[in-house]
């Protein structure tokens, strides 16, 4: 079921950045805050089996941008949540969030820094900015599970790492406090 459920998410998703395309427009831009670009569908969903995300209850997408990670972790845990301060990105995630009907999905349209971390098992980062400028700080102090880093840059400095891989080639590590 969640493979089927995926597959819709990862056609809708990629219809929506063709579209963008059409208009001229990159699946990427500069948000009020940082960067925003799509991330890829089939890695993050491999990220997921491969962690076994199943095991964790709360999801947090820390700058979860048009919402499909958080859409995709909704077919793990019992709650997934995003948080993004860009307004169009954010109702872009609502949007999808009510076509496919995923009840246990939530966005938040807000600046992740006034956003509570701390009920959360497990949090996702695919930083566009040095962690030593906030968000690590943040991570240390309100952090209670694990955090799954995406991608070689803005590595945490003062979290323990537990694991790495490569998922087509995309660096994926877990820490945690």
């Amino acid at each position: 079921m969640n493979d089927a459920v995926f597959l819709q998410i990862k056609k809708e998703y990629d219809n929506f950045y063709r579209e963008l395309m059409r208009k001229g427009k990159l699946p990427m831009w500069s948000t009020s805050k940082g960067f925003w670009n799509a991330s890829i569908s089939d890695e993050v969903y491999e990220v997921f089996k491969r962690i076994d995300l199943h095991q964790f209850n709360n999801f947090l997408d820390i700058g979860s941008g048009d919402g499909k990670v958080v859409l995709m972790a909704a077919l793990f845990c019992q709650s997934a949540e995003g948080v993004e301060i860009d307004e169009f990105l954010h109702n872009k995630a609502v949007e999808f969030k009510n076509k496919f009907n995923i009840k246990n999905a939530i966005f938040h349209n807000k600046d992740f820094f006034e956003h509570d971390f701390s009920k959360y098992d497990i949090l996702f980062s695919t930083p566009d900015a040095p962690l030593e400028r906030g968000l690590e700080n943040k991570l240390l102090k309100e952090m209670k599970g694990k955090l799954i880093h995406y991608g070689h840059h803005f590595r945490p400095k003062f979290l323990k790492k537990e694991d790495s891989f490569l998922v087509n080639g995309s660096l994926v590590s877990l820490y945690t406090k």
